[in-house]
């Protein structure tokens, strides 16, 4: 039974303490990392931090995941950082201009996710093979770790992406500033090592960005050498609205598709997370609707895009969230403690923000099927390389386009394989490949291998077509063909024209072709293909046995002989 579509999100008072616990642990999460992502990104800080607020926000209350924490995310952050850099470049008059751009691939991205959701198609986005994604996040992690290469070692990250630091790397090593670096390196291990029952009273993010701004202002004599956020401008946002540009609004709706399809995977994948630690079930196409609000929004107020975020989701449950109270509960909070406490962000030093993003590019990494992954299949290994090889040198498109191509290509392949070995069988004798009736077997050792009975079973996909084709031998040697259709539900386009040549073959051979068991859709594609005209309607016959039977008079009467005839009748007592 259809569940009504509800406007807005399951939102009720009687997990209230649970809520705002979770709520406000969540918050204290998001601050750090929104601030981190919207460094990175190159839209500042308060980019990051009204992405975490207003996707945060809208997507609670619209979405289908009550516990679904939204807000910037490492793979989100890594796209955008992409689109910005582009987009600002085509414009080095007017950077503004660029940045409003970006945005407004946000809102475009947010639109597209609405009409996904609105389309009923989000069952249909997370069915992807597992080793491109799988390649394609450790991709992305690895792009989010090199890219901070530069502001751990206290240095501004070199132009170019991913290619532009790796070329300046030498560069960046001989000019390391060894206080930042020791900042970035202490922050990575305070959160790897930071002790499992201290986590749920304090964030390790929160508390390794407290130490380390602690740390700078004191102990370190950085100084004015160190680099650090600086003052913040957290004012009323103001709305831009959308910004187009002819020359680049094909870049800009492939950007845009991108995002979106990322941020759908992303939130989707997180909702499944959150399923089966509350024992409750999402509604993805709904969860996609509250995305693409939430997007919209934040790309009119100059936000990040964002999208579900395991750990924000995975805390927030464990202190307690049950509804999407909690995640508007959390945009609140964070919204406060922002403008009550922007003037204490100015002294966080860039190294150990570049630290917080080092260790969600190493959580991002599947190290797990990077372990097994050549022990499970070879194959699927070498997708999964490509696929990062691609996501980090090439492009995230391609990547994605590439792995699932050639997925799909070694899956079709196998399918069809075994389908050839289990599905298209062709004999002349009483063999065992095929289970026959005893009169069947006897009718065809009557039939003295003149009479090939071709079986076809299960879904004829078009990689079986070759199968087919291989039997033409086994045709060119009968006097009578008969195939069997009975077992075949679906039959494709690509398979019928090969039994089309199959057939017409042996009618131009003079041999005698039976069809036995063409119903429903196989019927209507071979009529289609005006197989009637070539085998007379007598021809397509209900029983195989009854195919047989005739099959054998024909051959009797090719060979100029009446004992087959005599012999197939004794048989058939029904027909006697």
């Amino acid at each position: 039974m259809n569940r009504p579509y509800q406007i807005t999100n399951q939102i009720n008072f009687r997990h209230l303490r649970g809520d705002l616990f979770g709520g406000l642990t969540a918050a204290v999460i998001a601050l750090p990392m929104a601030l981190a992502f919207g460094l990175a990104s190159g839209a500042g800080p308060v980019a990051g931090l009204y992405g975490a607020i207003l996707v945060g926000f809208f997507a609670a209350l619209f979405g289908g995941t009550p516990t679904l924490i939204s807000e910037p995310t490492g793979p989100m952050t890594v796209v955008i950082t992409g689109i910005i850099a582009s987009l600002v470049a085509a414009n080095p008059d007017n950077p503004e201009t660029g940045l409003a751009m970006a945005f407004t691939v946000v809102m475009m991205a947010g639109a597209i996710q609405i009409a996904i959701g609105l389309l009923k198609l989000g069952k249909y986005v997370t069915l992807m093979p597992y080793n491109v994604v799988s390649g394609f996040m450790s991709g992305i992690g690895i792009i989010l770790i090199v890219l901070q290469i530069g502001p751990a070692l206290g240095l501004a990250a070199p132009k170019g992406g991913v290619m532009g630091t790796l070329r300046s790397l030498p560069e960046l090593l001989a000019n390391i500033q060894p206080q930042d670096a020791i900042l970035a390196l202490m922050t990575v291990l305070l959160i790897l090592f930071f002790p499992k029952n201290l986590r749920k009273f304090a964030p390790p993010q929160l508390v390794a960005m407290i130490i380390g701004t602690v740390l700078s202002l004191s102990l370190l004599d950085g100084g004015e050498s160190m680099r650090r956020i600086g003052e913040i401008p957290l004012e009323a946002p103001q709305i831009g609205l959308p910004v187009f540009s002819g020359p680049q609004m094909r870049n800009m709706l492939i950007d845009s598709i991108v995002l979106a399809v990322l941020g759908c995977i992303d939130a989707l994948l997180t909702s499944v997370v959150a399923d089966s630690l509350t024992r409750t079930e999402h509604d993805s196409n709904k969860e996609l609707v509250g995305q693409g609000i939430g997007n919209i929004v934040s790309g009119l107020f100059g936000g990040l895009p964002g999208a579900g975020a395991t750990m924000g989701t995975v805390v927030n449950i464990k202190a307690g969230g049950r509804t999407a109270l909690s995640g508007l509960i959390r945009a609140v909070i964070l919204l406060v403690v922002v403008l009550g406490a922007s003037g204490l962000t100015r002294n966080i030093p860039l190294a150990v923000l570049a630290g917080i993003i080092i260790k969600v590019g190493i959580d991002i990494i599947d190290w797990g099927f990077l372990k097994r992954a050549h022990h499970i299949s070879g194959k699927s290994a070498a997708i999964m390389y490509g696929v990062i090889f691609l996501t980090v040198f090439v492009d995230l498109v391609v990547a994605v386009g590439v792995g699932i191509f050639v997925a799909n290509i070694l899956t079709i392949e196998k399918l069809s394989q075994l389908r050839s070995d289990k599905g298209v069988t062709a004999i002349t004798d009483n063999d065992d490949k095929i289970a026959l009736s005893e009169e069947e077997k006897s009718l065809l050792e009557q039939g003295r291998d003149q009479i090939l009975l071709f079986s076809l079973s299960g879904p004829m996909i078009f990689g079986v077509a070759k199968a087919i084709s291989r039997q033409r031998e086994a045709v060119q040697n009968c006097k009578a063909m008969i195939l069997d259709l009975s077992e075949v539900p679906h039959l494709g386009v690509t398979t019928s024209l090969s039994i089309e040549n199959a057939i017409q073959e042996a009618v131009d051979g003079d041999r005698e072709v039976y069809v036995v068991g063409a119903t429903g859709q196989t019927y209507k594609r071979l009529s289609k293909l005006g197989l009637l005209k070539i085998v007379p309607a007598e021809r397509f016959l209900d029983s195989r046995t009854e195919a047989l039977r005739q099959a054998v008079v024909a051959v009797s009467n090719a060979n100029g002989s009446g004992d087959m005839t005599d012999d197939a009748y004794d048989q058939s007592p029904a027909i006697a």
